[in-house]
C-alpha cells in the first residue's frame, strides 16, 4: 500500500510539472515567434478567423474597436478629444485591470508591455483601485482576439489580448498605443506622400482599413518603422502587395519589433511629457 501511495504521489507531481513546463514553453514560444512576424502579421493572423459575440464591437483596421458606425472615419483625438488626464506632477496615471484567466507567464508579458511606457514617457500604468472611474480592462474575451478603442472612451474600456495569438510584447505595445490615442500609420493624413495603396489587391470589403483619416501627426515624419505600421501584404486577397513605399519601393516597412523613436516622440508630444 505504501508503495502504491508513493507511486501515486510521484505520478501527480510529474503531471503538475508537465503542465508547468508546457505553460513555460508556450510563453517562450510566444516571445520567440514574435521575432519572426511583424505586428501587422501577428494581428492579422490572430484576427483572421474572428467570430465575435453579439456584444462585441465592430472592428476596423483589423484591431480598432468602434463605439458606433459614425466613428468609422473619424479620429477621436481630433473630433471629440481622447487624451487620458494628466496629474499635477506631470504624469498621466492610467489604471488597468488584468483578468485572472491569464497564467503567470502571460501576465508577465502584459505587465512588461505596460511598464515599457514609463521608461520613455510620462505615461504611468498602475493597477486598478476602488474608486477609479476610468481604466483599461485587459482581458481575453470569448470570440475576440486583439483590439482596443482609440484613446480614452470612459469607464472600463476593454483592451482585448487573446491568450491564443495576442500575447507578444509588440502587440501589447501596439494595442496600448491605440488606447492612448493613436491610429495605424498607414491611415495618416499624409499617407499618400509615402505609401501607395494597391486597391485592386485588397480583400473585397476591407478597403476601409486603408482610408485616410485626419490624424494628429504631432509634427513627426511618416515612420515606416512605427509599431503602428502594417506590413506590405496586409489584407491581401491574392498574395500581392497592398502597400508599396514611395518613391523607393524597396524600402523595408512594417517590420517593427517594438516602439520606434518616432512612436515615442509623438506620444510625448501628444501628452506634453
Amino acid at each position: 500500500v505504501a508503495a502504491m501511495q508513493v507511486f501515486s504521489w510521484c505520478f501527480v507531481v510529474l503531471v503538475l510539472l508537465s503542465f508547468s513546463w508546457a505553460e513555460t514553453e508556450v510563453a517562450t514560444l510566444e516571445v520567440d515567434t514574435s521575432q519572426e512576424l511583424s505586428v501587422g502579421e501577428l494581428l492579422e493572423r490572430a484576427n483572421r478567423d474572428r467570430t465575435p459575440n453579439f456584444d462585441e464591437p465592430v472592428l476596423i483596421g483589423g484591431d480598432i474597436a468602434l463605439r458606433s458606425e459614425a466613428d468609422r472615419n473619424a479620429d477621436p483625438c481630433t473630433s471629440s478629444g481622447c487624451l487620458w488626464l494628466k496629474y499635477t506632477d506631470g504624469n498621466v496615471y492610467i489604471p488597468y485591470y488584468i483578468a485572472n484567466h491569464y497564467c503567470k507567464q502571460q501576465r508577465e508579458i502584459i505587465v512588461r508591455g505596460l511598464q515599457s511606457f514609463s521608461t520613455v514617457s510620462c505615461i504611468r500604468f498602475r493597477p486598478y483601485q476602488n474608486g477609479d472611474h476610468e481604466w483599461l480592462s485587459i482581458e481575453s474575451r470569448n470570440g475576440c482576439v486583439c483590439y482596443s478603442h482609440v484613446g480614452r472612451v470612459g469607464g472600463g474600456q476593454t483592451v482585448s489580448l487573446s491568450r491564443q495569438g495576442c500575447l507578444y510584447h509588440i502587440t501589447v505595445q501596439h494595442e496600448l498605443l491605440h488606447a492612448l490615442g493613436f491610429n495605424h500609420e498607414q491611415t495618416r493624413s499624409d499617407r499618400d506622400n509615402h505609401i501607395r495603396v494597391h486597391w485592386d489587391n485588397i480583400i473585397e470589403g476591407m478597403e476601409y482599413n486603408f482610408y485616410k483619416i485626419n490624424t494628429l501627426n504631432q509634427g513627426t515624419p511618416y515612420d515606416y518603422n512605427s509599431v503602428m505600421q502594417y506590413e506590405r501584404y496586409a489584407f491581401s486577397k491574392n498574395n500581392l502587395p497592398t502597400m508599396e513605399p514611395i518613391p523607393n519601393s524597396n524600402v523595408s516597412f512594417g517590420k517593427a519589433t517594438q516602439m520606434s523613436q518616432n512612436d515615442i516622440d509623438r506620444l510625448n508630444r501628444l501628452y506634453k511629457c
